[in-house]
């Protein structure tokens, strides 16, 4: 019995071990990227020295294990990088995971593509106040599945409008991605103290989770 229980350690540890991660300050590449892809201009709230850019292993929506990238505020890059850990354990899937300068700073257009992403200098949504993404302390993750919903109702994306209605229907990897607010990965964040948008009155941000 003592065998057995050991052999399961270990393989429960070699494949948790199998995540990958890694924290860096914007480096002089990744600030070209910011600039010329637009999601960084002098005169945002924050500085690139208060920013990380995160590399973070993750399942897809093929079941592949791919590393993307992240960009998010200092004071939250430890954190950010734990609870991506946490989801890669609970084989909870990423679409895709690319900075928005590759959308050159398009929100609309990282949506569109359903890429989970965080930093970007803009303001947020029907406001001229910064968004908390302006800041590094707000991440959008797979907003196909999880859409911003108006308050009446009135979603931007046609392909969100399957993802109404707000139920786990079939085991394929894009219905895994739905967050619900009993879900692990939704209580994962609030763990961590970072709010949903599910939650909020009126309009609802499924794919929106700030610090």
């Amino acid at each position: 019995m003592i065998k057995i229980i050991t052999l399961i350690f270990v393989l429960t540890s070699a494949v948790w071990a199998e995540y990958r991660s890694s924290i860096s300050p914007i480096t002089p590449d990744i600030k070209k990227r910011m600039i010329k892809g637009n999601s960084w201009k002098e005169g945002c709230p924050v500085g690139l020295q208060d920013l990380r850019y995160l590399r973070i292993k993750h399942i897809n929506f093929n079941g592949e294990e791919k590393m993307g990238e992240i960009i998010v505020h200092k004071e939250v890059s430890v954190e950010v990088t734990e609870i991506f850990q946490a989801l890669y354990k609970m084989e909870y899937p990423i679409k895709k995971m690319r900075l928005v300068s590759d959308y050159k700073g398009n929100d609309w257009d990282s949506i569109e593509s359903d890429n989970t992403s965080a930093f970007n200098c803009r303001t947020a949504t029907g406001s001229k106040t910064w968004s908390k993404h302006s800041y590094g302390k707000a991440i959008d993750i797979n907003p196909i599945e999880n859409p911003y919903i108006s308050r009446k109702g009135y979603i931007s994306h046609k392909a969100s409008a399957p993802y109404r209605k707000r139920v786990h229907k079939k085991s394929t990897y894009a219905d895994r991605a739905v967050l619900l607010k009993g879900d692990k990965a939704v209580q994962l964040f609030k763990k961590y103290g970072w709010k949903w948008g599910g939650d909020w009155s009126g309009v609802k941000d499924y794919q929106h989770f700030s610090k």
